[in-house]
């Protein structure tokens, strides 16, 4: 594909996104208003099934659930890796099939077992919530993963230092103490957890304004103007860059884990975010 064609169709591809993005915030933003006047956390996963999730998997068609990794077994949400002869750089993302934009979610999280066999090294206990993701819908068949925001989730390996609620930023930028950050990871300053041990990582976010990365209530890593990368979006201005709002997944990265508790709090979204 020449350089020329390739330019056109990431515009298209953009302008197809967001208008999707539009239509589906548009939809839901009535029982978003209700459900912040509640004050009631919605239990994203219901303990039962996966029935108001999609699924995508590297070189898959979108809700292919391949080798069974993304399983529901005794209230638990768990990847499972026991179908695999071999990882096959199949990285997998659960996502929610409802959008968000201003909210505190908590997610309770543990990495169990030995990494798939051909995992990366760099995948050992790795596992992330992404957030103001693009649309199911929009990713392509050979993505890995969707350009969002990582709240990138870690376990020790029981000797080395290792934080978690990093963060890393697919197809993304963010600004960090008022300038624009484009490295793709960087670290939060949690302590390490290392073993099975259950951990619980919340994260706020205020639309495209901030968001703060939380463990036991005390904040490891904020950040503002989360924003498509220019080579995403090539040809936008800043301001239809920003991520006000998108879609929230789960990662699948070769290591098994589990998630015992995926919650969300919608929070009032201020009257000039709303335009």
């Amino acid at each position: 594909m020449s350089k020329l064609s390739t330019s056109i169709y990431l515009k298209i591809a953009f302008i197809v996104s967001l208008l999707v993005f539009q239509t589906n915030i548009i939809n839901h933003a009535f029982s978003a208003e209700k459900m912040a006047e509640s004050g009631e956390w919605i239990q994203l996963f219901n303990g039962k099934d996966l029935d108001d999730w999609n699924i995508k998997f590297t070189g898959c068609p979108l809700d292919e659930n391949y080798n069974n990794t993304f399983q529901v077994n005794d209230g638990l949400l768990q990847v499972n890796y026991d179908e695999y002869k071999d990882f096959g750089k199949r990285f997998g993302h659960i996502i929610y099939k409802t959008p968000f934009s201003h909210y505190r979610i908590r997610v309770e999280y543990r990495f169990i077992g030995n990494q798939s066999p051909g995992g990366p090294g760099w995948a050992f206990r790795n596992s992330g919530i992404m957030l103001h993701g693009q649309t199911p819908e929009s990713m392509t068949i050979d993505q890995d993963f969707p350009h969002s925001i990582e709240v990138q989730l870690l376990g020790g390996n029981g000797k080395k230092p290792r934080s978690t609620a990093n963060l890393c930023t697919p197809g993304t930028h963010v600004v960090m103490d008022g300038k624009l950050f484009t490295p793709h990871c960087t670290n939060s300053t949690s302590k390490t957890y290392h073993g099975d041990q259950w951990v619980t990582v919340e994260v706020e976010v205020h639309g495209s304004d901030r968001i703060r990365h939380l463990i036991d209530g005390e904040v490891v890593l904020e950040y503002t103007d989360p924003q498509l990368d220019e080579e995403v979006a090539p040809g936008q201005p800043l301001n239809k860059r920003l991520l006000k709002e998108g879609y929230i997944s789960l990662q699948a990265e070769s290591h098994p884990c589990e998630f015992r508790k995926v919650e969300l709090l919608p929070l009032n979204i201020p009257a000039d975010s709303a335009e």
